[in-house]
Parts: structure tokens; C-alpha cells; sequence
């Protein structure tokens, strides 16, 4: 493909981008935040988070430096919190050599990025010829070519790959950063995965997917597994103001160290499920539901008492201690239901 339909992507990408603060900025610092949090998270979700953890941690030396708690209560709400962790892990590398690297390679070695994370720093702090494909640019280039293979298929996602590292090379400094930013957006907000704004695309004549009239068949992926419902019983244990509670182990894979009311899962919901505890589940304070990935809560709050001896994993917190305590995301919902938080 030459490059006037980049040139057309890149005057209705000046008109048309939606007004976003990692946009307004060089900085790799703030551009890397950004892309960590977009990471699985919508960007309407991520504005208000972006926005406080940059007013809280200004630069990556306040980052290196934060404590835990005060760095994991920041992303509260974000999920996947490993990203967290690895994001002040590569902080601290930063610092240690002095400051942001300035080429590929060592942006690559950093803690928590990987090719994609790379190549939109790369290419968006320092225009340097690296192309980004996240699933919105993949889907802009099967359909571009009309690619009928599976794109979820590591074949298919190389060659989509060097496809797009192909036009990024046909651009100029300066434009290189637009460019991948320009074909994220077309995939965010005209070639959207149902129903594509074809007759809004500047580049809608040169793709072979529309000229056959098979756009919205296009990118096959296989099915997605579907999402199994599971169901939640939140026990609100309380003395004298004070919730029975405990830390998650360091060495959870989902949320370790994060704060957490007792509480137990199953295919059904059982008000015996927390016997095991010595806990006594009485009248429910409130519903809530949670969703993570292929997983569907349905969350029940209820009061509870503690019959005999209390486990020794949990400990007595009140108000002032549990705001600066970084709390899991169901826990917060289970607050929220029961009209505590």
C-alpha cells in the first residue's frame, strides 16, 4: 500500500481524536502509565484513575519511592494488580540508571512491558519506527486486507504484525507516533468490532474486506469461552465499630495483599459456606455483582456472628484503619451494598 491512505488516516486523525491527556504530552513517563492502565480497561475508565495516580505519584522518582499500600490503594478499582507492582518495579530500574531509556530494546527489559507497551512508548515519546497491534489495530488491518484466518492464532498475529510494522515504516519521524495512535483510533471509534462506520473511514477505499462486503465477519476469532456464574457470601462480622478482616497472602495470584472481609464462593448460595470460619450467617445487608473475565459474582452481604475462637488470620479494623488500607474490589462492593462505604 503507498502512503496516501496513511496520509488521509493522518489528517482525519489531526481532526477527528477524541481530546485524551496522555495525548497532550512527550513525556515516556506519563505515555507508559497510560498504556499499562489501558491495558484490558476502558479508556473512560482509566481517565479519573490517570488523572489521581499522576497527581500522586508527578514522576517516576516519586513512584520508585511509594509505599505499597499507598501505590496499591492508587490503582484500587484498575484490576489485574500485579500491574501495579511490576510498574514500581520498573520505576526503580528508571531510577536506578538514571533515567527513562530512549530506545526499544531497553524500554523492552523493563518489568511488566512487553512488545505492544513498548512500541507505543517507543513510538509515541520518541518517534522511532516500531508498530503497535492491539486488538483494535488488529481488527483495522484484517479488515484492511480481509484476512479470513483466526487472528487469535500466533501465525496470524505475526503476520498482522510485520503488516503494520510495514506502514509504520513507510511514515516519517514525527509521524510515526501518530500513526499508531491514528490506527488505534480508527479501531476504537469507526472500525468498531460490530457495525463499522465505513462511510466515516478515510481509508474505507482501500479495504478489501469492505469491498467484498464481508467487514463485519471480519476478524474472526474463535468463540469465547462462556462465562461461569459463581456465587458469593460476604460476611460483615462487627465489635464496637470495628470488621472482622484479613490481608490476602503475599503469594495470592489475584490481589495478594490487599485487604479483604470473610467471605466464601460456591455453585449456589449456601449460608453454611463460612461455618469453617466460626462464623453464623444472619439477615443479608445488600447484593451486589462483579464480574473478572470468564468468572460472573453474584454477591450477597450479610451479617455475621463469630461462634468460638476467631481465626487467626483476621483482625479487628475500624473506619480510619480501613481507608488506608488498600481494600480488594469485592470487598468494596460488599461495603457499598451493605451502605458502609
Amino acid at each position: 500500500m503507498n502512503r496516501e491512505p496513511w496520509s488521509r488516516l493522518l489528517r482525519w486523525y489531526a481532526r477527528a481524536k477524541r481530546d485524551l491527556p496522555w495525548r497532550r504530552t512527550r513525556d515516556p513517563y506519563r505515555i507508559w502509565i497510560s498504556e499499562i492502565m489501558l491495558q484490558q480497561t476502558r479508556v473512560e475508565a482509566v481517565l479519573g484513575y490517570y488523572q489521581r495516580f499522576l497527581e500522586r505519584f508527578p514522576t517516576v522518582e516519586a513512584l520508585a519511592v511509594a509505599p505499597e499500600p499507598e501505590l496499591l490503594d492508587a490503582w484500587a478499582g484498575l484490576g489485574y494488580y500485579r500491574r501495579a507492582r511490576m510498574v514500581q518495579t520498573a520505576a526503580r530500574s528508571i531510577v536506578e540508571q538514571g533515567g527513562f531509556p530512549t530506545d526499544y530494546e531497553g524500554i523492552r527489559v523493563l518489568s511488566g512491558i512487553g512488545d505492544y507497551t513498548a512500541a507505543a512508548v517507543a513510538s509515541i515519546a520518541f518517534e522511532l519506527p516500531h508498530a503497535v497491534l492491539d486488538g483494535n489495530v488488529a481488527r483495522v488491518g484484517a479488515r484492511l486486507t480481509n484476512e479470513a484466518r483466526d487472528v487469535t492464532r500466533a501465525p496470524v498475529r505475526r503476520a498482522l504484525q510485520a503488516l503494520v510494522q510495514g506502514w509504520i515504516e513507510q511514515t516519517r519521524p514525527g509521524e510515526r507516533g501518530d500513526l499508531n495512535q491514528a490506527l488505534m483510533e480508527l479501531g476504537a471509534t469507526v472500525c468498531t468490532p460490530k457495525s463499522p462506520r465505513c462511510l466515516l473511514c478515510p481509508i474505507s477505499a482501500d479495504c478489501a474486506a469492505r469491498k467484498e462486503g464481508v467487514q463485519e465477519q471480519r476478524p474472526v476469532k474463535r468463540a469465547k469461552a462462556p462465562q461461569q456464574k459463581l456465587f458469593l457470601i460476604v460476611a460483615l462480622v462487627e465489635k464496637n465499630g470495628r470488621l472482622l478482616m484479613r490481608q490476602r497472602p503475599a503469594d495470592e495470584a489475584i490481589m495478594p495483599g490487599f485487604w479483604e472481609l470473610p467471605q466464601a464462593m460456591g455453585p449456589r448460595f449456601d449460608p453454611d459456606c463460612l461455618a469453617g470460619l466460626g462464623l453464623e450467617v444472619g439477615e443479608m445487608q445488600g447484593e451486589f455483582r462483579h464480574g473478572i473475565t470468564t468468572r460472573d459474582f453474584r454477591g450477597q452481604v450479610h451479617a455475621a456472628a463469630l461462634r468460638g475462637e476467631r481465626d487467626p488470620d483476621y483482625v479487628w479494623l475500624g473506619p480510619s484503619e480501613r481507608e488506608s488500607l488498600p481494600l480488594t474490589t469485592i470487598t468494596k462492593k460488599a461495603l457499598r451494598a451493605a451502605k458502609i462505604l
